[in-house]
């Protein structure tokens, strides 16, 4: 199974322009924060003390939600490219059984994906370090990239389960570029969930979008958090329930709901995709 996966990984990595429209979706998402969305942000909140170091690392954890998707469900290209050239309908014919098979596409893109969230983040965190001093945490790094790998793992579960029933290159097409601009909507970095209806806001609930974005931004904004609003902490619920930095539930979820909440996801998309693996199988082996 390993030599799939390092298959995989250089078919991936080998790539470039695949590399670059697999960033393409978390990039808009930054460049139209910085465009168009910080300006009006920095306004909204100016009676804060530096609201700019909590709306950067604000960024920094919708953004790096993004990535998750996006890197992922292109790591995961190389599964319907196999299944539409036959490549794996010959591999189910191997010994290597095809949950063992299809096992090798899910670990290359948890790889792919979390090693892409570190590049976006590293870039970020240098962007914002230049042109508004914003210095993270150490204690902060290992919690962030804990949350990456496990964000990789929700993702690249739930592309699995979606692209088990894609068998071509056109279709994989579209469901990227609608997974592409609905993520940054629903991970709540177009627009604080906070600032749209309360029937998309339901909406956005039901999905790990808001929770993967939450949880991020609970660590990289911790100690901020506590300095900007202690003179001011009655702002602190108003600010964080608005900004999705946790989520209203029957209260704000902290950083442990959100990963439980993201536990479970990941193995209700696991169970689902177990669930059709035989449809998914008999459509590999038709190919042959």
């Amino acid at each position: 199974m390993m030599a799939l996966v390092k298959r995989h990984l250089a078919l991936y990595f080998g790539n470039k322009s695949g590399v670059f429209f697999s960033l393409l979706g978390a990039l808009i998402a930054f460049v139209l924060y910085l465009v168009f969305l910080k300006h009006n942000m920095l306004a909204s909140w100016s009676q804060l003390a530096a609201p700019q170091k909590l709306l950067d690392p604000w960024l920094i954890g919708g953004t790096l939600a993004v990535t998750a998707v996006t890197t992922t469900a292109n790591g995961l290209n190389q599964m319907i490219v196999d299944r539409e050239s036959g490549i794996l309908a010959d591999l189910a014919l191997t010994d290597m059984s095809f949950i063992g098979i299809q096992f090798s596409y899910l670990v290359s893109a948890v790889i792919i994906g979390t090693l892409m969230q570190l590049v976006m983040f590293v870039a970020m965190v240098g962007y914002f370090n230049l042109t508004d001093q914003f210095v993270l945490s150490l204690a902060a790094i290992v919690p962030v990239t804990g949350i990456m790998l496990l964000s990789s793992i929700v993702w690249t579960t739930f592309n699995v389960l979606i692209l088990s029933f894609v068998t071509n290159l056109d279709s994989l097409g579209k469901i990227g570029t609608i997974l592409g601009t609905s993520a940054g909507f629903f991970a709540g970095v177009y627009l604080p969930i906070g600032a749209v209806p309360v029937a998309a806001q339901n909406l956005m609930k039901i999905t790990p979008f808001p929770y993967n974005a939450a949880i991020y931004r609970q660590v990289l904004m911790a100690d901020q958090l506590k300095t900007t609003f202690k003179q001011v902490p009655q702002l602190r619920h108003q600010f964080e329930q608005t900004l999705g930095i946790g989520i209203q539930l029957q209260h704000l979820t902290s950083w442990q709901a959100n990963t439980l909440i993201l536990a479970g996801f990941s193995v209700v998309f696991g169970a689902l995709t177990l669930v059709f693996a035989k449809s998914s199988r008999r459509k590999a082996i038709n190919k042959v």
